[in-house]
């Protein structure tokens, strides 16, 4: 599945079997609601929601479903994580459990805020320096 480059998160969840199809299709419908002004876009090859920037990926794996909202989620949401692995931008959900979907929302909901924040602080940065000239 490596070689092939897919453009839309259809084409990427139509190369799974239809029960990891319903698991991505879960986590997708999780992240709209959670971020219903994103665009759902295809990044390094995996599904993504981009507002100002990509808030989360997210990707099939053999025994895991792959969450990746960036480092700084992880640190923030630990506590709610111990029972998953992590790394420092991903999160492994396992395949046979149930996905968090809460939990998934309510870290996407944070990426949201945070890429809103960092969106707000570029423009008086900008700002800053037009005043300063």
């Amino acid at each position: 599945m490596q070689s092939i480059k897919f453009k839309t998160i259809d084409e990427y969840h139509s190369q799974f079997s239809p029960e990891i199809q319903r698991i991505l299709d879960t986590i997708r419908k999780a992240i709209k609601q959670a971020a219903p002004q994103a665009k759902e876009v295809i990044s390094y090859n995996m599904p993504a929601f981009k507002q100002n920037g990509v808030l989360v990926y997210y990707a099939a794996n053999k025994n895991h479903i792959g969450f990746y909202p960036t480092a700084k989620p992880i640190e923030v949401f630990k506590e709610d994580l111990k029972e998953y692995k992590t790394s420092k931008g991903a999160i492994q959900f396992p395949i046979d459990k149930k996905l968090p979907l809460a939990l998934i929302k309510k870290i996407t909901k944070y990426r949201v805020e945070d890429d809103l924040l960092k969106l707000n602080n570029k423009k008086a940065l900008v700002k800053t320096k037009a005043t300063l000239k």
